[in-house]
């Protein structure tokens, strides 16, 4: 490698430089003890200044330095971690620069000459290169050592590395720790003590930064049960950062692959860069934070003070800037926090040289003052900038939509006009809340609730005016308190739509929904069948859905998110939520909410595997043992807490409470996200501590629960009696005194209000990881309860060999931006068919695990067997017919295993196999082997093969998984009868040549090789002899025709290797002639196996036992570097 050209001062520092060659102007040096046996005291001190110094000497073991006459001056220009990759700089140096050299007449022109040289060649290698980074020459060098310290394939992207100590017991070993795009891996050689650590991060399943006694800070990994400590970070919140953002990829793009597709930054691993996960992170922060679109990108934070007219002060905080949008929160973020589109506002000034100011005035006449900005020009500059990008859009987009007034204030925030008016099919739209219509306020007639509602209401228009009305109103601590206590319900749907970011949904989207709804109408799939279905359990209580006004609202909003987000398409709670959404917003604000809770506040809940909803139950689990150790001590079992829980996560507390006491949770939800419902399930947890301690089991405290949920009222609901009345009969029959919902909302507050947002976050990030290895867990529990009463293979062993193949797939998905791989991964799919392996992949399997894989035509053989495994011809094998053919190399007996290599050499199993390029002699290419395992070769009586691949249990063009096709071939499997061998088609005679090759190879040094040598020649020339006489007594007249056998035959008799070099059998397999069907032989397997068991020699090879156990044990090894070399 070419190196930035740095001063050496000492040619032979410390003699740790022995010289290799030089010349005139060149030295090119080899470091003390590399290459030498044993290396000395001399060898391990190189070592562990490698491992430990950040300088060149560190990057490899040979070194070009450029010196000129007269100087004691030397520079390095090229390193190599190989001898031939330093010899061919060496030469590249003799031939291309030292004839040049000598026309120069002064040193200083020739070191010149050659630093330039030096680096135009850096220059050339590096403009196909990915290394973005700050200091390119530094991270080169790296990248060499962490490509020759693991061996990984050159794919493999390195992101970023860190000096730090890992600890082994108590001892701690500084190294390097190095983070690529698909490892965490770590290096450290200290006296001649190496260390090399390699994990994957979709292994991992704890990462947190942890402190105790000893280690003041460091980071915990947890990998397959093994513990791994790191400390002595330099800046240790940064690498915390990177490596959590590295392990959610891996994540996401191996086992979540329903958020992945959403995910398109991700796709390709190559571009991942520190920097970039950096932004991320701090994007989706920002994002979740402010209740912005997943789009965003924060592009600068400025800390700044905001005036703050109604208290009339200025509030310390961070001012957020992205394409879109400018944000601020005070350092305390409930003290005060605002949000304001670039589509809201009109004008932006810099007011103020002195004290540093920006005025940022927005519709409605109201300016916001941030003061002490940094470098307030340019910010200016650039918020001018982005305003006139955001009007001329807003000016195109306006033209085409009418301009209206309406009496709603929200609307004013909005760029469009409501649903209504954007198309005239859009009447089927509602455009009322269905409160408004089935639960008109009587405003003559008003009773001590509705008093209380109006005095709500004025509470809530006194914070408008003080803090404005509208998508940039000032949210503060009096916001929350107002919240507190129940959002009235004529502003109720304003307010959500407001504090859950759908406002902006709405506002950049219009008509967008009108047009879903007509699109979607009328479409048929899974997802609109379980709408159809749910539809009537839907509050069934209220009046609004016992109509089809309710009823027809509600399918419109699902089916219409259905149809946008057919990832999600619809899941069970979805209906509740959004029957909730409909009383309060009108139908298009009803479908932005429902997009906004799906998509952004409770991110992968409803989907097939509601990781999310998961994932937050263990984040409860955590607060639970942290605020409520005394109920952790009594339970001992902590999934009780999860199945109790998941419903209220999943519906926000809606189908536990009543109506009317569930929707002030829905109001704290929509401020302060999942965080209130955390609190509020703290909250229920403490209020029934004492009745939960004298439990005796989960059914006794399911039932304490579920009666004081019963016994939760809102006195000041508004609601008429008949939508309390199913609320009010349990009421009745309650034992337990009733609890008011603002009360226990308060007291949730008090209580547990410490809780931040940030903390939330990081304990989601941090349980994911734990969430999905749990899954994947049970996953191959499910899959290895099926498999272990099929085959003979330990259950530890067993569980190896899985392992091995779910490794093969996903190190197929490592280094490619598109890999089929990936695509077959279904977690939708029965347990067995969810990882599923190809051709290429199983031929490195084979060679790593088969005991015949030292076989010289192995290659034929993996692809034979997997064409045998692959019975749908969908060019793909789930792990139950991998284990099922390793079962019988490993334990079958001898009849089975013979019987296995039988299968093999016929059809559908056999091709005829030929390399395409001839210095390759057996093996094959990755092309070559996918052609082949395509190839369609039917067996005679497979003629309804066709058919049986139509039948195979796939996804419709709907969608739709076809059940029925899964339980019938479950049904076939079970009657499946034992494969007699007299069920097994006759081998041809080009097939029983090549089964007698494979045969000759299979033996290949065993130690009884020429016994089983002669053995095999002797069977083969019984069987010959035997075909021979059949077809005499078959056709008598005839003789002649039986000659090529009998001349075979009478080959193999002295014990040498046959039908390798008769002529005959080679153009009968492989050359342009073939004979005609008369003059063909064939053997029965009966045949085959009689002759071979009267042979002992071969006997004993085929039940020779197999270690297993060293076979998985060298495999785990080897299987990293095997696929790396692909």
């Amino acid at each position: 490698m070419w190196l930035k050209p740095e001063e050496v001062l000492l040619k032979n520092a410390l003699k740790l430089w022995v010289l290799e060659r030089s010349n005139q102007y060149f030295v090119l040096q080899r470091r003390r003890g590399y290459g030498e046996e044993g290396g000395g005291l001399a060898g391990l001190l190189v070592g562990t200044l490698d491992a430990v110094l950040d300088s060149t000497s560190k990057v490899a073991p040979f070194r070009i330095l450029h010196q000129t006459p007269d100087s004691q001056v030397y520079w390095s220009i090229a390193c190599g971690a190989s001898r031939e990759e330093i010899t061919e700089h060496w030469d590249w140096l003799e031939h291309n620069v030292m004839k040049t050299l000598s026309v120069f007449d002064s040193n200083e022109d020739i070191t010149s000459f050659v630093h330039g040289k030096i680096r135009g060649l850096i220059a050339e290698e590096g403009k196909g290169s990915l290394m973005k980074e700050e200091d390119p020459e530094k991270f080169r060098e790296a990248h060499l050592k962490f490509g020759k310290c693991f061996g990984l394939a050159e794919q493999e992207k390195l992101v970023t590395y860190y000096s730090c100590s890992y600890w082994r017991g108590r001892m701690p070993c500084q190294g390097w720790l190095y983070l690529s795009t698909n490892f965490l891996s770590f290096y450290s050689f200290l006296l001649g003590a190496e260390i090399k650590l390699v994990i994957s991060w979709d292994e991992i399943s704890k990462l947190e930064k942890t402190s105790n006694v000893i280690l003041t800070e460091s980071i915990h990994v947890c990998s397959r049960g093994e513990d791994h400590y790191f400390s002595m970070f330099l800046h240790i919140s940064e690498t915390f950062l990177l490596m959590e953002q590295l392990a959610l990829y891996a994540v996401r793009r191996l086992f979540d692959k329903e958020t992945f597709d959403n995910d398109p930054v991700l796709h390709d691993p190559l571009q991942i860069t520190k920097r970039g996960l950096e932004s991320r992170a701090h994007s989706e922060q920002f994002n979740a934070f402010f209740r912005l679109l997943k789009e965003e990108c924060l592009r600068e934070v400025h800390e700044c003070f905001l005036w703050v007219p109604f208290s009339h002060y200025n509030t310390l905080g961070k001012m957020c800037i992205s394409e879109n949008y400018v944000c601020f929160a005070s350092q305390d973020g409930s003290l005060c926090c605002v949000v304001i589109p670039l589509r809201e506002v009109v004008a932006v000034e810099a007011t103020d040289p002195v004290s540093k100011a920006v005025s940022i005035a927005t519709r409605g006449k109201r300016a916001f003052r941030f003061s002490e900005v940094r470098d307030f020009e340019q910010l200016v500059a650039k918020l001018k900038n982005k305003h006139d990008a955001t009007t001329s859009l807003q000016h195109s987009a306006s033209a085409e939509v009418a301009v209206g007034s309406s009496a709603d204030p929200l609307l004013d925030c909005y760029e469009g006009q409501p649903m209504a008016s954007h198309k005239d099919n859009s009447k089927m739209v509602s455009t009322e809340a269905l409160m408004t219509v089935f639960h008109p306020q009587d405003m003559e007639n008003l009773d001590s609730k509705m008093l209380k509602e109006k005095m709500k209401e004025q509470s809530w228009n006194i914070l408008f005016v003080e803090c404005g009305r509208g998508v940039s109103m000032f949210r503060t601590r009096k916001t929350r308190d107002l919240i507190v206590r129940g959002i009235p319900e004529v502003l109720r749907g304003e307010l959500w739509l407001l504090f859950s970011g759908a406002v902006n949904d709405m506002a950049t989207n219009p008509g967008y929904y009108t047009e879903l709804v007509e699109r979607s109408l009328g479409t048929c799939t899974l997802a609109t069948d379980e709408i159809e279905r749910d539809l009537r359990r839907s509050l069934p209580e209220h009046p609004a859905f016992q109509s089809d006004t309710g009823i027809s609202a509600l399918r419109r909003v699902l089916t219409a998110y259905a149809y946008r987000n057919p990832k999600i398409g619809y899941c069970q709670a979805m209906n509740i939520l959004t029957s909730v959404l409909l009383l309060y917003a009108k139908e298009e604000e009803a479908f932005w909410l429902l997009v906004a809770v799906c998509e952004r506040m409770l991110p992968d809940y409803f989907n097939r595997r509601i990781i999310g909803a998961l994932v937050d139950q263990a984040v409860f689990e955590e607060l639970i043992r942290s605020y409520l150790p005394q109920l952790t001590e009594h339970m001992t079992d902590m999934t009780f807490f999860s199945s109790v829980s998941l419903s209220w996560f999943l519906t926000l507390f809606i189908s536990v409470l009543p109506i009317e006491s569930a929707v002030n949770v829905v109001d704290c939800f929509f401020y302060d996200g999942i965080k209130a419902v955390l609190q509020l399930g703290l909250a229920v947890l403490d209020y029934n501590m004492d009745r939960l301690l004298t439990c005796k089991d989960d059914a006794e405290a399911v039932t304490v629960l579920s009666r004081f949920f019963d016994s939760v009222t809102n006195k000041d609901s508004p609601l008429p009696p008949a939508v309390q009345q199913a609320s009010s009969a349990h009421e009745a029959k309650s034992p337990y005194p009733k609890v008011d919902i603002t009360d226990l909302i308060r007291e949730s507050n008090e209580k547990y209000g410490e809780i931040r947002f940030e903390e939330v976050e990081s304990m989601r990030r941090r349980n994911r990881l734990y969430v999905i290895q749990t899954l994947e867990v049970t996953t191959k529990q499910n899959v290895l309860r099926v498999i272990s009463q099929d085959v003979k293979i330990s259950s530890s062993n067993l569980e190896e060999l899985y392992e091995l193949f779910k490794k093969e797939h996903f190190l197929s998905c490592y280094w490619s931006m598109n890999s089929p791989a990936l695509k077959h991964h279904d977690p939708s799919l029965p347990y067995l068919d969810q990882y599923r392996i190809d051709c290429q992949q199983f031929r490195l399997l084979y060679h790593l695990l088969s005991p015949w894989a030292h076989c010289a035509n192995r290659d034929s053989l993996a692809l034979w067997t997997f064409r045998l495994l692959d019975e749908n011809l969908d060019g793909l094998i789930n792990f139950k017919e991998f284990a099922s053919a390793f079962d019988i190399m490993y334990h079958g007996s001898f009849t089975h295993k013979l019987k296995l290599l039988f299968k093999l050499h016929i059809p559908p199993a056999f091709t005829e196999v030929e390399s395409l390029s001839p210095s390759k002699g057996t093996q094959l290419s990755k092309e070559e082997l996918i052609h082949f395992s395509q190839l369609n070769v039917s067996s005679p009586g497979d003629s309804d093969g066709a058919d049986a691949l139509n039948t195979s249990p796939e996804k419709t063009g709907k969608g739709k998984v076809d059940i029925q096709a899964y339980l019938k071939q479950w049904q076939d499997e079970l009657l499946k009868k034992e494969e007699s061998i007299k069920d097994l088609p006759r081998m041809e005679q080009s097939q029983f040549i090549q089964f007698s090759k494979t045969m000759f190879n299979l033996f290949h040094g065993d130690p009884e090789e020429e016994l089983l040598y002669r053995a095999i020649a002797t069977v083969t020339s019984l069987l010959l002899k035997m075909e021979e006489v059949g077809r005499k007594l078959q056709s008598p007249t005839s003789p002649a025709k039986s000659a090529t056998p009998s001349t075979s035959a009478s080959s193999t008799e002295d014990g040498s290797k046959p039908l390798e070099a008769q002529p005959a059998p080679q153009t009968a397999s492989s050359g342009p002639r073939s004979p005609s069907k008369a003059d063909e032989w064939s053997f029965a397997f009966e045949q085959i196996l009689a002759s071979l068991l009267n042979e002992p020699a071969l006997v004993r090879f085929f039940e020779k036992p197999v270690d297993v156990k060293a076979k998985l044990e060298n495999a785990k090894g080897s299987q990293l570097k095997a696929r790396a070399r692909v």
